[in-house]
């Protein structure tokens, strides 16, 4: 009997926020990784990694500051490197997870580029807030540089684009790995944005919003099943007030309604649905499972969690 193929896409309570928050966090989220993984699930990962690139990229700015000879290092390097630091801690937190259950199973990460249109509409309006709150000086430096600063509460911050994922370029590497029946870490905080010039790849000064990428991880491996592990254990009507209501399964057509009653908030739970609609279009037997990480043994036994479908 074949696995069922899934991509689970990890939110930020996967992860923590600080390195050792992350070193308690894995542990905890690879259970749940191994659990999948014991009830037949071939599984491809992604995950967020909006406080790790952020902390990475405050530390190579702040030794820019510090070390006057120092280059400050630009987002698409500093994805990189979140990308290689929580693939490291998943990795191996999910291999250790795996031998206490005597399961020898091979986890790999793949550091994953991701091109981007150039002229794709999130570079002419940049929202993703990233790194520390600047003074006004440093805010007006940023400028200077040709950066996007907006002004909050505690000062300035930097904000970046955040365009559509094209394609995945290491996409038949995953596929290979994952046909060879080994756990892929992959496309990690998005993927590291890239734009192509003729035969050169050049990482874009932006970041990919997460759950799109999953979804599009998930269409091209043709997955079964999609899951989204975020902070709710349902996809909700009126979430947040008193008539909050869960929703248990729900049609892609159910969904476009309920996006058109603005029933989703933009910047959380909106860009899930969005993945989801996107993969179900090019999957039409797929499913997407949106729940909590602490439900993920109930949605095997279907106990939990909202489940979409065509």
């Amino acid at each position: 009997m074949s696995k069922k193929k899934a991509v689970v896409a990890l939110g930020h309570d996967a992860l923590g926020s600080t390195i050792v928050e992350q070193q308690g966090a894995v542990r905890k989220t690879a259970k749940a990784l191994a659990d999948l993984l014991e009830a037949g699930y071939q599984l491809t990962i992604t995950h967020s990694n909006g406080p790790q690139v952020s902390m990475i990229h405050k530390a190579m700015t702040e030794l820019r500051r510090i070390y006057i000879d120092y280059t400050p290092a630009p987002m698409c390097v500093c994805s990189a490197m979140s990308q290689g630091y929580v693939g490291y801690d998943i990795q191996n937190s999910l291999k250790s997870e795996l031998l206490k259950r005597g399961i020898s199973k091979p986890v790999s990460t793949i550091l994953t580029q991701v091109t981007v249109d150039p002229y794709d509409e999130g570079f002419y309006e940049p929202k993703k807030a990233i790194g520390r709150y600047m003074s006004k000086d440093d805010a007006d430096i940023e400028i200077n540089k040709g950066n996007y600063v907006i002004k909050q509460d505690d000062g300035y911050r930097r904000i970046v684009a955040a365009p559509k994922p094209i394609d995945i370029v290491e996409i038949a590497a995953i596929k290979t790995l994952s046909d060879a029946g080994q756990v892929v870490i992959a496309c990690g905080g998005g993927g590291i944005p890239v734009i192509e010039q003729q035969h050169i790849l050049k990482g874009a000064s932006a970041v990919i919003e997460k759950d799109s990428i999953a979804g599009k991880l998930a269409s091209d491996l043709k997955a079964d099943e999609l899951f989204i592990l975020t902070s709710v254990d349902y996809v909700y009507l009126n979430f947040g007030k008193e008539n909050q209501t869960p929703i248990q399964t729900m049609t892609v057509t159910q969904a476009n309604q309920y996006i058109e009653q603005g029933q989703f908030g933009e910047t959380d739970m909106l860009p899930k649905i969005m993945a989801a609609i996107e993969y179900l279009a090019q999957v039409p037997d797929g499913r997407v499972i949106i729940t909590s990480l602490d439900k993920t043994a109930d949605v095997i036994n279907e106990k939990a969690g909202t489940v979409i479908t065509n």
